[in-house]
Parts: structure tokens; sequence; C-alpha cells
């Protein structure tokens, strides 16, 4: 089963460092019986698309969770490994993995992984370019709200889902970090 795992640049690091991740809560995306059912009209592609921008959605709170830890490190505790602030693009690994279990009970699309998905099973990595940092950083502040009904934030919200998130192959990913 393709997955789409919601990941920041600091995950994407570990993930290239260990050559294996484990997701927050083995939480990921994928096309599931649900999401067929909600979406009727779209094909494997488009559905394929939801569950990435799902994903893309849930990159953005943990880029928030990053944010908001490093506000709470006192000077020593954490700092060689989350220098600065955080980097405000999203970032989707899509992976193959068997064994993913469905999570209609938290969303059509949620499913929980099994385990920790290793470098080999990384088909692909998607991240925000440099131009839509500043619109996913209002968005990040701004999530909550938008998903609580506020037009306003939705618009701060939509603004960032506008930008496409960049392709890379599994094997690029090592080089495109080295440039951040």
């Amino acid at each position: 089963m393709r997955v789409y795992i919601p990941a920041t640049i600091p995950l994407l690091r570990q993930l290239v460092a260990e050559q294996h991740l484990l997701p927050l809560g083995a939480t990921a995306f994928a096309v599931t019986p649900a999401l067929r059912e909600a979406y009727a009209a779209g094909d494997d592609d488009e559905l394929a698309e939801v569950a990435m921008q799902e994903a893309a959605r849930a990159s953005m709170r943990l880029i928030g969770a990053e944010r908001d830890g490093l506000d709470d490190l006192d000077d020593t505790e954490g700092a060689a490994t989350t220098p600065g602030s955080p980097v405000y693009r999203r970032a989707v690994i899509a992976a193959d993995v068997a064994g993913a279990k469905l999570r209609p009970d938290l969303d059509d699309a949620v499913v929980k992984l099994s385990g920790p998905i290793t470098f080999k099973q990384v088909a692909a990595v998607h991240v925000d370019l440099a131009e839509a940092e500043p619109q996913v950083a209002k968005a990040v502040d701004v999530i909550d709200a938008a998903d609580l009904g506020d037009t306003d934030a939705e618009f701060v919200l939509g603004d960032a889902e506008d930008h496409q998130l960049a392709w890379y192959a599994p094997q690029e990913l090592p080089f495109l970090l080295e440039l951040l």
C-alpha cells in the first residue's frame, strides 16, 4: 500500500541519518475504501492527491509542534539536534508498506503503520519550495482556527495549500537537505 507520511525537515534529516523513521503515532494517510467512498468520482491519481494533501496539512501541525517545542527548550537541552527556528516547509514521505491498518474512526484517509518505515521503502519525498515558507508559517499559526470554521484562517490556510509540493526521488533527499 502506498502511504503518505507527514514530516518536517528535521524528520527528513532523521530518516536519512538513521535510515528508518517511525512517524508520530505511526499515523499516515492513504487511498482507503472510506476515501474512495467519500470521493466516488475521483480516479486513483486524484484520490492519492487527496491523501497527500491530508498528510501535507498534518505536516503543518508537526511544524507547529516543533516550533512550540523549541520555545520550551532551555539553553542546553536539545541544542545539538534542533538549532534555530523551524523550517516552514511542508514535507510528505510517500512510501510503500505492508500491514497498514485502516483508521476510519479518525478520518477517511488515515491509516496506522505497523512499524517504522525504512529508507528503502520510500518511493518519493514531497517538500515545499522556498517561496511557500511565508504562507506556511502563517498557516501554522491558524490551522486550528481554520479547522473550527474561522473563514479568515481558512483563507490563510488556503494560501499555503495553494503551493504545490516539489517531488524528489529518495536518492536526492540527502542533497536537498544539504541545501536547506
